[in-house]
Protein backbone atom coordinates (compact mmCIF):
# COMPACT_ATOMS: atom_id res chain seq x y z
CA UNK A 1 0.00 0.00 0.00
CA UNK A 2 1.40 3.45 -0.83
CA UNK A 3 1.60 5.76 2.10
CA UNK A 4 -0.03 9.10 2.40
CA UNK A 5 2.53 11.58 4.24
CA UNK A 6 2.81 15.23 5.43
CA UNK A 7 6.59 16.72 4.74
CA UNK A 8 8.57 15.68 7.53
CA UNK A 9 8.02 11.61 5.74
CA UNK A 10 9.58 13.18 2.63
CA UNK A 11 12.40 14.66 4.51
CA UNK A 12 13.14 11.25 6.04
CA UNK A 13 12.74 9.59 2.79
CA UNK A 14 15.60 11.83 1.69
CA UNK A 15 17.94 10.94 4.29
CA UNK A 16 17.49 7.55 3.84
CA UNK A 17 18.72 7.61 0.19
CA UNK A 18 21.72 9.49 1.71
CA UNK A 19 22.26 6.58 4.24
CA UNK A 20 22.34 4.04 1.62
CA UNK A 21 24.44 5.80 -1.31
CA UNK A 22 27.23 6.03 1.85
CA UNK A 23 26.99 2.42 2.38
CA UNK A 24 27.08 1.41 -1.42
CA UNK A 25 30.60 3.70 -1.84
CA UNK A 26 31.76 1.95 1.55
CA UNK A 27 30.68 -1.54 -0.36
CA UNK A 28 32.05 -0.63 -4.02
CA UNK A 29 35.21 0.90 -3.11
CA UNK A 30 37.52 -1.82 -2.44
CA UNK A 31 36.18 -3.58 -5.87
CA UNK A 32 37.42 -0.30 -7.86
CA UNK A 33 40.42 -0.75 -6.15
CA UNK A 34 41.05 -4.01 -7.02
CA UNK A 35 40.20 -3.73 -10.64
CA UNK A 36 42.94 -1.08 -10.83
CA UNK A 37 45.20 -3.03 -9.26
CA UNK A 38 45.04 -6.36 -11.04
CA UNK A 39 43.11 -5.82 -14.11
CA UNK A 40 41.03 -8.33 -16.13
CA UNK A 41 41.90 -11.07 -13.56
CA UNK A 42 39.81 -9.02 -10.83
CA UNK A 43 37.18 -7.97 -13.48
CA UNK A 44 36.67 -12.10 -14.30
CA UNK A 45 36.31 -12.52 -10.89
CA UNK A 46 33.53 -9.88 -10.05
CA UNK A 47 31.76 -10.81 -13.28
CA UNK A 48 31.06 -14.31 -12.35
CA UNK A 49 30.29 -13.54 -8.77
CA UNK A 50 28.11 -10.78 -9.78
CA UNK A 51 27.02 -11.46 -13.58
CA UNK A 52 27.10 -15.16 -13.54
CA UNK A 53 29.50 -14.91 -16.50
CA UNK A 54 30.74 -17.95 -17.99
CA UNK A 55 32.88 -17.01 -20.55
CA UNK A 56 36.78 -16.54 -20.89
CA UNK A 57 36.74 -12.59 -21.80
CA UNK A 58 33.75 -10.19 -21.01
CA UNK A 59 34.45 -8.83 -24.87
CA UNK A 60 31.92 -10.01 -26.80
CA UNK A 61 30.92 -9.93 -30.69
CA UNK A 62 28.96 -6.66 -31.81
CA UNK A 63 26.43 -8.46 -33.56
CA UNK A 64 22.77 -9.38 -33.93
CA UNK A 65 19.18 -8.81 -35.43
CA UNK A 66 15.94 -6.87 -34.74
CA UNK A 67 12.60 -8.44 -35.61
CA UNK A 68 10.63 -6.02 -38.03
CA UNK A 69 8.48 -4.24 -34.95
CA UNK A 70 10.88 -3.71 -32.98
CA UNK A 71 13.01 -2.06 -35.57
CA UNK A 72 10.51 0.12 -36.65
CA UNK A 73 10.23 1.06 -32.63
CA UNK A 74 14.12 1.74 -32.74
CA UNK A 75 14.12 3.95 -35.85
CA UNK A 76 10.98 6.24 -34.58
CA UNK A 77 13.04 6.13 -31.27
CA UNK A 78 16.43 6.80 -32.83
CA UNK A 79 15.43 9.87 -34.68
CA UNK A 80 13.77 11.39 -32.44
CA UNK A 81 16.82 11.05 -29.90
CA UNK A 82 19.30 11.86 -32.78
CA UNK A 83 17.12 15.25 -33.95
CA UNK A 84 17.52 16.51 -30.57
CA UNK A 85 20.77 15.54 -29.56
CA UNK A 86 22.16 17.45 -32.77
CA UNK A 87 19.82 20.27 -31.78
CA UNK A 88 21.94 20.38 -28.49
CA UNK A 89 25.45 20.61 -30.32
CA UNK A 90 27.41 23.53 -29.39
CA UNK A 91 28.99 25.80 -32.11
CA UNK A 92 32.29 27.39 -32.69
CA UNK A 93 32.12 31.57 -31.66
CA UNK A 94 34.38 33.84 -32.28
CA UNK A 95 34.67 37.83 -31.55
CA UNK A 96 36.83 40.93 -31.87
CA UNK A 97 37.25 42.82 -29.39
CA UNK A 98 37.71 46.52 -30.09
CA UNK A 99 41.30 46.12 -28.79
CA UNK A 100 41.87 44.17 -31.55
CA UNK A 101 42.03 40.28 -29.38
CA UNK A 102 40.05 38.13 -31.52
CA UNK A 103 38.34 35.26 -28.68
CA UNK A 104 36.51 32.16 -29.24
CA UNK A 105 35.86 29.18 -28.46
CA UNK A 106 35.62 25.43 -30.20
CA UNK A 107 34.26 22.23 -28.54
CA UNK A 108 35.67 18.95 -29.75
CA UNK A 109 33.99 15.42 -29.61
CA UNK A 110 35.46 13.20 -26.42
CA UNK A 111 38.00 10.27 -28.25
CA UNK A 112 35.59 7.48 -26.29
CA UNK A 113 33.17 7.22 -24.07
CA UNK A 114 31.50 4.41 -22.45
CA UNK A 115 27.82 3.61 -21.82
CA UNK A 116 26.37 1.30 -18.51
CA UNK A 117 23.11 -0.55 -20.12
CA UNK A 118 20.94 -2.12 -17.11
CA UNK A 119 20.12 -5.49 -17.17
CA UNK A 120 19.17 -7.09 -13.79
CA UNK A 121 15.47 -7.32 -13.71
CA UNK A 122 14.70 -6.19 -16.98
CA UNK A 123 17.63 -5.57 -19.80
CA UNK A 124 17.25 -1.95 -21.05
CA UNK A 125 17.73 -1.67 -25.12
CA UNK A 126 15.87 2.21 -24.83
CA UNK A 127 19.16 3.25 -22.48
CA UNK A 128 21.41 1.76 -25.74
CA UNK A 129 19.67 4.19 -27.92
CA UNK A 130 19.67 7.45 -25.04
CA UNK A 131 23.59 6.66 -24.31
CA UNK A 132 25.00 6.37 -27.76
CA UNK A 133 23.51 8.25 -29.67
CA UNK A 134 24.16 12.05 -28.66
CA UNK A 135 27.98 10.53 -28.95
CA UNK A 136 27.48 9.31 -32.02
CA UNK A 137 25.82 12.84 -32.86
CA UNK A 138 28.51 14.51 -31.19
CA UNK A 139 31.12 12.74 -33.09
CA UNK A 140 32.93 10.42 -30.30
CA UNK A 141 34.59 8.44 -32.72
CA UNK A 142 34.69 4.77 -29.91
CA UNK A 143 31.60 3.87 -28.21
CA UNK A 144 32.20 1.03 -25.77
CA UNK A 145 29.10 -0.63 -24.22
CA UNK A 146 29.03 -2.39 -21.21
CA UNK A 147 25.42 -4.43 -20.22
CA UNK A 148 26.09 -8.10 -17.61
CA UNK A 149 23.38 -9.52 -19.70
CA UNK A 150 22.25 -8.20 -22.92
CA UNK A 151 19.07 -9.34 -24.39
CA UNK A 152 18.78 -10.25 -28.30
CA UNK A 153 16.89 -6.25 -28.63
CA UNK A 154 20.39 -4.89 -26.75
CA UNK A 155 22.72 -6.76 -29.61
CA UNK A 156 20.77 -6.07 -32.41
CA UNK A 157 20.44 -2.56 -31.70
CA UNK A 158 24.13 -2.38 -30.57
CA UNK A 159 24.93 -3.57 -34.01
CA UNK A 160 22.21 -1.77 -36.12
CA UNK A 161 23.98 1.75 -34.33
CA UNK A 162 27.03 0.45 -34.95
CA UNK A 163 28.77 0.62 -31.23
CA UNK A 164 32.35 -0.29 -31.61
CA UNK A 165 33.04 -2.40 -28.33
CA UNK A 166 30.59 -4.40 -26.68
CA UNK A 167 31.13 -5.96 -22.79
CA UNK A 168 29.52 -8.00 -20.92
CA UNK A 169 29.76 -7.15 -17.79
CA UNK A 170 28.15 -4.57 -15.12
CA UNK A 171 27.89 -3.36 -11.42
CA UNK A 172 31.19 -1.40 -10.29
CA UNK A 173 33.69 -3.47 -11.89
CA UNK A 174 32.37 -2.41 -15.08
CA UNK A 175 32.86 1.36 -14.26
CA UNK A 176 35.85 0.82 -12.52
CA UNK A 177 37.11 -1.03 -16.09
CA UNK A 178 35.99 1.57 -17.86
CA UNK A 179 37.90 4.14 -15.84
CA UNK A 180 40.84 3.07 -15.27
CA UNK A 181 40.99 0.32 -18.68
CA UNK A 182 42.36 -2.94 -18.46
CA UNK A 183 44.06 -5.31 -21.39
CA UNK A 184 40.72 -6.09 -22.08
CA UNK A 185 38.73 -2.56 -21.54
CA UNK A 186 40.04 0.37 -23.25
CA UNK A 187 39.94 3.14 -21.12
CA UNK A 188 37.20 5.91 -21.70
CA UNK A 189 36.79 9.40 -21.73
CA UNK A 190 33.50 9.86 -19.96
CA UNK A 191 31.15 7.06 -18.52
CA UNK A 192 27.06 7.97 -19.16
CA UNK A 193 24.41 5.52 -17.95
CA UNK A 194 22.11 4.90 -15.38
CA UNK A 195 22.78 1.58 -12.49
CA UNK A 196 21.79 0.13 -9.55
CA UNK A 197 23.32 2.11 -6.19
CA UNK A 198 26.49 0.55 -6.01
CA UNK A 199 26.78 1.25 -9.85
CA UNK A 200 26.01 5.39 -8.89
CA UNK A 201 28.71 5.14 -5.60
CA UNK A 202 31.30 3.69 -8.24
CA UNK A 203 30.43 6.47 -10.65
CA UNK A 204 30.82 9.25 -7.50
CA UNK A 205 34.20 7.75 -6.42
CA UNK A 206 36.01 7.71 -9.85
CA UNK A 207 34.55 11.09 -11.14
CA UNK A 208 38.10 13.07 -11.96
CA UNK A 209 39.71 9.77 -13.08
CA UNK A 210 37.02 9.23 -15.75
CA UNK A 211 34.06 11.98 -16.63
CA UNK A 212 31.03 10.94 -15.88
CA UNK A 213 27.35 12.46 -16.69
CA UNK A 214 26.20 12.68 -13.25
CA UNK A 215 24.99 9.81 -10.17
CA UNK A 216 21.65 8.87 -10.49
CA UNK A 217 20.68 5.98 -8.61
CA UNK A 218 17.62 3.86 -8.83
CA UNK A 219 15.44 5.71 -10.29
CA UNK A 220 12.93 7.92 -9.19
CA UNK A 221 9.82 10.41 -10.20
CA UNK A 222 7.70 13.11 -8.53
CA UNK A 223 4.96 14.02 -9.72
CA UNK A 224 2.86 17.39 -8.89
CA UNK A 225 -0.95 17.53 -9.57
CA UNK A 226 -3.27 19.39 -7.42
CA UNK A 227 -6.61 17.44 -9.67
CA UNK A 228 -5.86 14.61 -12.26
CA UNK A 229 -7.08 11.20 -13.16
CA UNK A 230 -6.40 9.24 -10.48
CA UNK A 231 -5.96 6.24 -13.40
CA UNK A 232 -3.46 8.37 -15.13
CA UNK A 233 -1.92 9.35 -11.91
CA UNK A 234 -1.21 5.33 -10.32
CA UNK A 235 -0.53 4.26 -13.96
CA UNK A 236 2.45 7.01 -14.06
CA UNK A 237 3.99 5.98 -10.08
CA UNK A 238 3.54 2.28 -11.33
CA UNK A 239 6.03 2.71 -14.33
CA UNK A 240 8.48 4.04 -12.46
CA UNK A 241 8.17 1.56 -9.31
CA UNK A 242 8.10 -1.40 -11.79
CA UNK A 243 11.77 -0.58 -12.71
CA UNK A 244 13.16 -1.62 -9.65
CA UNK A 245 12.92 -2.98 -5.38
CA UNK A 246 14.65 0.52 -4.99
CA UNK A 247 12.65 2.95 -7.02
CA UNK A 248 10.92 5.77 -5.89
CA UNK A 249 7.66 7.03 -6.75
CA UNK A 250 5.71 9.58 -5.25
CA UNK A 251 2.89 12.32 -5.59
CA UNK A 252 2.91 15.82 -4.41
CA UNK A 253 -0.58 17.03 -3.78
CA UNK A 254 -3.04 19.44 -2.33
CA UNK A 255 -6.04 17.49 -2.79
CA UNK A 256 -6.28 15.05 0.30
CA UNK A 257 -9.33 13.25 -1.86
CA UNK A 258 -6.84 12.63 -5.04
CA UNK A 259 -4.57 11.13 -2.84
CA UNK A 260 -6.91 8.81 -1.54
CA UNK A 261 -8.22 7.98 -5.42
CA UNK A 262 -4.34 7.42 -6.65
CA UNK A 263 -3.88 5.79 -3.53
CA UNK A 264 -6.69 2.93 -4.25
CA UNK A 265 -6.17 3.34 -8.24
CA UNK A 266 -2.60 1.90 -7.36
CA UNK A 267 -3.91 -0.99 -5.72
CA UNK A 268 -6.64 -1.91 -8.20
CA UNK A 269 -3.73 -1.44 -10.97
CA UNK A 270 -1.27 -3.55 -9.14
CA UNK A 271 -3.92 -6.93 -9.35
CA UNK A 272 -2.95 -6.74 -13.02
CA UNK A 273 0.39 -5.83 -13.42
CA UNK A 274 2.93 -8.36 -14.33
CA UNK A 275 5.60 -6.78 -12.65
CA UNK A 276 3.65 -6.16 -9.32
CA UNK A 277 6.11 -7.81 -7.68
CA UNK A 278 8.97 -5.87 -7.74
CA UNK A 279 6.24 -2.81 -8.14
CA UNK A 280 4.29 -3.76 -4.89
CA UNK A 281 7.49 -3.63 -2.87
CA UNK A 282 8.91 -0.40 -4.44
CA UNK A 283 5.54 1.34 -4.01
CA UNK A 284 5.51 0.11 -0.40
CA UNK A 285 8.96 0.92 0.34
CA UNK A 286 9.69 4.14 -1.26
CA UNK A 287 6.60 5.29 -2.69
CA UNK A 288 4.07 8.09 -1.41
CA UNK A 289 1.55 10.64 -1.76
CA UNK A 290 2.39 13.94 0.39
CA UNK A 291 -0.26 16.16 0.74
CA UNK A 292 0.57 19.68 1.44
CA UNK A 293 -1.34 23.07 1.54
CA UNK A 294 -0.41 24.71 -1.38
CA UNK A 295 1.30 24.26 -4.75
CA UNK A 296 4.50 26.46 -3.07
CA UNK A 297 4.99 24.13 -0.65
CA UNK A 298 4.92 20.85 -3.16
CA UNK A 299 7.46 23.00 -5.31
CA UNK A 300 9.12 23.20 -2.45
CA UNK A 301 9.76 20.27 -1.45
CA UNK A 302 10.12 19.01 -5.05
CA UNK A 303 13.35 21.15 -4.85
CA UNK A 304 14.48 19.36 -1.72
CA UNK A 305 13.98 16.26 -3.75
CA UNK A 306 15.84 17.28 -6.92
CA UNK A 307 14.44 14.22 -8.72
CA UNK A 308 15.39 12.44 -11.39
CA UNK A 309 12.08 12.65 -13.05
CA UNK A 310 9.70 15.60 -12.30
CA UNK A 311 5.92 15.69 -13.67
CA UNK A 312 4.04 19.01 -13.26
CA UNK A 313 0.53 18.76 -14.64
CA UNK A 314 0.69 22.41 -14.07
CA UNK A 315 3.00 23.88 -16.35
CA UNK A 316 2.95 27.31 -15.17
CA UNK A 317 4.94 25.53 -11.85
CA UNK A 318 8.18 25.55 -13.76
CA UNK A 319 10.01 28.77 -13.31
CA UNK A 320 9.69 27.91 -9.78
CA UNK A 321 11.47 24.79 -10.12
CA UNK A 322 15.25 24.78 -9.61
CA UNK A 323 16.62 20.91 -9.03
CA UNK A 324 15.29 18.62 -11.01
CA UNK A 325 16.51 16.00 -14.03
CA UNK A 326 13.83 15.97 -16.47
CA UNK A 327 10.96 17.92 -16.65
CA UNK A 328 7.80 16.70 -17.85
CA UNK A 329 4.94 19.37 -18.92
CA UNK A 330 1.16 18.88 -18.71
CA UNK A 331 -0.92 15.67 -18.25
CA UNK A 332 -0.41 13.88 -21.73
CA UNK A 333 3.37 14.13 -20.86
CA UNK A 334 3.86 11.01 -19.01
CA UNK A 335 7.57 10.02 -18.01
CA UNK A 336 7.38 6.86 -20.25
CA UNK A 337 7.38 8.66 -23.11
CA UNK A 338 10.40 10.20 -22.50
CA UNK A 339 12.16 7.19 -21.42
CA UNK A 340 11.60 5.96 -25.12
CA UNK A 341 10.88 7.43 -28.12
CA UNK A 342 9.98 11.22 -27.68
CA UNK A 343 13.80 12.69 -28.16
CA UNK A 344 14.34 15.76 -25.47
CA UNK A 345 13.92 14.42 -21.95
CA UNK A 346 12.53 17.87 -20.50
CA UNK A 347 9.37 19.12 -22.56
CA UNK A 348 7.31 16.62 -23.69
CA UNK A 349 4.38 16.20 -26.45
CA UNK A 350 0.73 17.25 -26.53
CA UNK A 351 -1.81 14.22 -26.72
CA UNK A 352 -1.96 14.22 -30.44
CA UNK A 353 2.07 13.46 -30.36
CA UNK A 354 1.99 11.05 -27.73
CA UNK A 355 -1.39 9.38 -29.69
CA UNK A 356 1.49 8.93 -32.79
CA UNK A 357 4.69 7.54 -30.70
CA UNK A 358 2.11 5.43 -28.63
CA UNK A 359 3.30 2.58 -30.99
CA UNK A 360 7.09 3.00 -30.71
CA UNK A 361 6.81 3.22 -27.26
CA UNK A 362 4.88 0.37 -26.04
CA UNK A 363 6.70 -1.79 -28.42
CA UNK A 364 10.48 -1.24 -26.76
CA UNK A 365 8.49 -0.95 -23.03
CA UNK A 366 7.16 -4.75 -23.34
CA UNK A 367 10.37 -5.49 -24.97
CA UNK A 368 11.94 -4.55 -21.60
CA UNK A 369 9.27 -6.47 -19.61
CA UNK A 370 7.91 -2.71 -18.19
CA UNK A 371 4.41 -3.56 -18.58
CA UNK A 372 3.22 -0.31 -16.42
CA UNK A 373 5.27 2.35 -19.02
CA UNK A 374 3.35 0.41 -21.83
CA UNK A 375 0.11 1.22 -20.14
CA UNK A 376 1.03 4.74 -18.65
CA UNK A 377 1.33 5.85 -22.46
CA UNK A 378 -2.47 3.59 -22.96
CA UNK A 379 -4.59 5.01 -20.73
CA UNK A 380 -4.23 8.37 -21.95
CA UNK A 381 -5.17 6.76 -25.66
CA UNK A 382 -8.49 4.77 -23.92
Amino acid sequence: MIKIVDRSGARAMTEQRARTLSHAEDEVAPILADVRERGDAALLEYARKFDKFEGASVRIPVQGALEPKMRDAATTAAANIREYARAQLPGEYFSKTEDGRRLGHIVRPLDSMGAYIPAGLYPLPSTLLMTVIPAQAAGVERTCVACPNPSPEILGIAAWLGVTDLFQMGGAHAIAALAYGTATVPRVDRIVGPGNMYVAAAKKLLAGEVGIDFVAGPTEIVIIAADGNPAWLAADLLAQAEHDFDASAILITTSRTLAKEVAQEVERQLETLPTAKVAHVSISKNGAIIVVDSLDEAVEIANELAPEHLALHDASLLPAIRHAGSVFLGAHSPEAAGDYASGPNHVLPTAKALAALTPAITTLARAEGLEAHARSVEIRNA
